[in-house]
């Protein structure tokens, strides 16, 4: 198993996506969105930073606007208004997936951790192909990475503070229905394993776990495989067309990662992970 370098200059790298044969990643800490679509890896600075990810069936990209209460989607130059969410009383947003009709799921994290607000449930929204919009779940602990498995009809939840991975049925008209424990990584992992962003893979999904210092192939309650990353943090992942892992990794240069985080001393890079042959299929 080899991991090599891919890009650098990412204060914080989150919801890496591969589109097109280029990598998309949003730098929520530098507020800025890095691709090497243009065939150079460089940066298009935001005015205020997006979190979550998308590509719709269509090809346009959509991001979850950390904290402008919206779905922008890309021009070229800025995010244009896509998906008002501001009548939910959505808080900070997190990770956002997709289906292939068009849905969008996306997290309504409920607080900022990074600023010492006080924890609260989260929600996961639901964003329709006609921009409308609803709330999807309730109570959901510190939601993050988010991923369709099943052909659509899970759509598993990252919970960081829970350590753990939450599964919910998609119902036919996009709704989630019953939820279930997918993955308790305290005990599959261990107690650092604080999930972040996951993407669907093989009998499951990976998942960068953060401050476990690993890349994680996990199934409904078990572990396929485990990448160190020692000691980088790995923030999120995603799959390129030929199988390869790419993932952000953090460094935070020895401090704490919420103090690291706080004072902008963290920096992350992009690294492409070869995984073993079985899970090379993307789903």
């Amino acid at each position: 198993m080899t991991m090599r370098p891919y890009a650098t200059g990412l204060v914080w790298g989150e919801s890496p996506r591969w589109h097109g044969g280029a990598l998309w990643v949003s730098d929520t800490q530098g507020a800025r969105l890095w691709t090497d679509a243009s065939g150079e890896w460089r940066p298009a600075d935001l005015d205020s930073p997006c979190n979550g990810l998308w590509f719709l069936p269509d090809g346009r990209l959509v991001g979850a606007m950390l904290r402008e209460q919206r779905i922008g989607q890309w021009d070229g130059r800025a995010w244009r208004d896509y998906a008002d969410l501001a009548d939910l009383g959505v808080g900070p947003l997190g990770d956002l997936t997709g289906d292939a009709d068009g849905n969008l799921y996306v997290d309504d994290v409920a607080f900022d951790a990074a600023a010492g607000e006080e924890p609260a449930p989260g929600r996961i929204i639901l964003v329709r192909p006609d921009h409308s919009v609803a709330v999807a779940a309730e109570d959901v602990e510190f939601p993050n990475g988010l991923a369709l498995v099943d052909a659509g009809a899970t759509l598993v939840v990252a919970q960081t503070a829970a350590r753990r991975l939450t599964a919910f049925e998609v119902l036919a008209d996009g709704t989630l229905g019953e939820r279930r424990c997918y993955a308790d990584l305290a005990d599959l992992v261990g107690p650092d394993a604080r999930p972040d962003g996951i993407w669907p893979a093989e009998q499951g999904v990976w998942v960068a776990t953060t401050s476990g210092q690993a890349v994680v192939r996990v199934g409904e309650g078990t572990v396929h495989e485990t990448v160190s990353t020692a000691p980088l943090l790995p923030i999120a992942c995603c799959l390129r067309d030929d199988g390869l892992v790419i993932a952000t990794l953090a460094d935070t240069h020895g401090a704490p990662l919420l103090d690291a985080v706080k004072s902008r001393a963290v920096t992350a890079s992009a690294v492409l992970i070869e995984p073993a042959e079985a899970a090379r299929t993307t789903p």
